[in-house]
């Protein structure tokens, strides 16, 4: 396991991210463990979880201009990570952007639905804290569209390897890459035992 993965792992499990027990899930399936990113709440778990994020980004080699979070979770993990990105590389990361979405548009100040960087014409890779039904990004993939931006990928910390409703022989990162071809990148997988 890649030295990132573990020190996630133990991060999740100290501070209670990541609980084992007989848990019910949002989309009603019954689950042996919750993971709750939430739980990463002070400047040094935050830290932690930022250089997680950015060694797996590092190590995958992917080149894009944008980190994206999607609202509401997404937004903290892109801004700590793009500044972890900075700190740990600056020669190959120091001028990665970011960006994230409001979820209602805005039709003041500067207007939009988008904060940050502008997406046309970018490489975007998502970053986002868990993927269960695929739903959020596929939802970020249609706004990033629409604003003429470019997905590259997208880096999760946790796969839970659900099912999908339509094909119960993938999982949702399965039916996802698939669907808007691009590559995930997982902290951790869970793999069902």
């Amino acid at each position: 396991m890649a030295s990132y993965k573990s020190s996630f792992l133990q991060l999740a499990l100290d501070s209670q991210a990541l609980k084992f027990g007989k848990f019910t899930l949002k989309s009603g399936r019954e689950s042996p463990y919750f993971f709750n990113l939430g739980l990463f709440n002070t400047g040094k778990l935050l830290s932690n979880l930022a250089t997680s994020y950015a060694e797996a980004i590092i190590a995958s080699g992917l080149k894009f201009d944008i980190l994206f979070g999607p609202a509401y979770k997404g937004i903290p993990l892109a801004a700590i990570t793009v500044a972890k990105l900075a700190e740990l590389d600056p020669i190959n990361y120091g001028d990665i952007g970011y960006s994230f979405n409001r979820k209602e548009k805005k039709d003041h100040g500067e207007g939009g639905s988008i904060v940050g960087c502008n997406l046309k014409d970018k490489k975007i890779l998502i970053i986002d804290d868990v993927i269960t039904a695929g739903t959020a990004i596929n939802e970020a993939f249609e706004i990033i569209g629409n604003e003429k931006g470019q997905v590259v990928g997208c880096i999760i910390a946790l796969d839970r390897q659900e099912t999908t409703a339509t094909d119960p022989t993938k999982s949702a990162t399965q039916a996802v890459s698939e669907n808007i071809k691009f590559q995930f990148y997982q902290l951790l997988i869970w793999v069902k035992l």
